[in-house]
């Protein structure tokens, strides 16, 4: 859905905080073809998938980073240089539900390494003054997320919150701030993810498929 959500040109640099395998990352490359996308993940088993999924997909514009987006500097990410900067972070907050056994998954989906501030302070590192910063994120948390973009100085100017079914509470929000941008944002249409359990909408179906 993320990326779907945001944009980038042919001319753009993209960064991908925290990119797991590299599917946002590979798949902004395939659709916009902006001219360098980075992605850093502190994984090292995923970092070499991501470089193994841009070769198999011959996407010479996909470089990987393994590195901790908590770092002040990261060999290859230069400070304000980015376009677009993209994260998913975990959905969970410190101590809050079951811990996942598997410490990759525990990382993954938890707060036990980087928190959504890190993910927010990171975004505002690397992105150049006007740049957009896309997020998705769990919905239980809009509040906090935009109060924390604000915080650092990244304004939201598009908003869409992702429901599972019509008549149903948003289970995901999708977010695009602006570095130093106004005040006033977008609120677009909800996106409905199933007609009926098992069954996309015809707009899910759209945004999920590979053309």
């Amino acid at each position: 859905m993320l990326g779907r959500f945001v944009r980038a040109s042919t001319r753009e640099r993209v960064l991908e905080l925290g990119a797991g395998c590299g599917v946002i990352s590979i798949m902004i490359a395939s659709i916009y073809r902006p001219r360098e996308v980075v992605a850093v993940e502190i994984q090292h088993d995923l970092a070499e998938m991501i470089a193994r999924n841009a070769a198999i997909n011959e996407l010479e514009s996909v470089r990987a980073i393994c590195a901790d987006l908590r770092q002040k500097k990261i060999a290859g990410v230069e400070p304000a240089s980015f376009d677009l900067v993209i994260a998913n972070p975990p959905y969970r907050a410190t101590s809050s539900g079951r811990e996942n056994p598997d410490p990759g998954r525990r990382l993954a989906r938890g707060e036990s390494g980087a928190t959504l501030d890190d993910f927010v302070r990171a975004a505002r590192r690397y992105a150049r003054h006007g740049a957009r910063v896309g997020f998705v994120f769990t919905a239980r948390r809009a509040a906090e997320l935009i109060a924390t973009m604000r915080a650092k100085k990244l304004e939201p100017k598009r908003i869409r919150f992702v429901h599972p079914r019509i008549g149903m509470p948003a289970s995901v929000m999708m977010i695009e701030a602006r570095v130093g941008g106004g005040i006033e944002a977008s609120v677009e249409p909800p996106l409905i993810l199933y007609d009926r359990p098992g069954i996309y909408t015809s707009e899910a179906r759209a945004l999920l498929s590979s053309h």
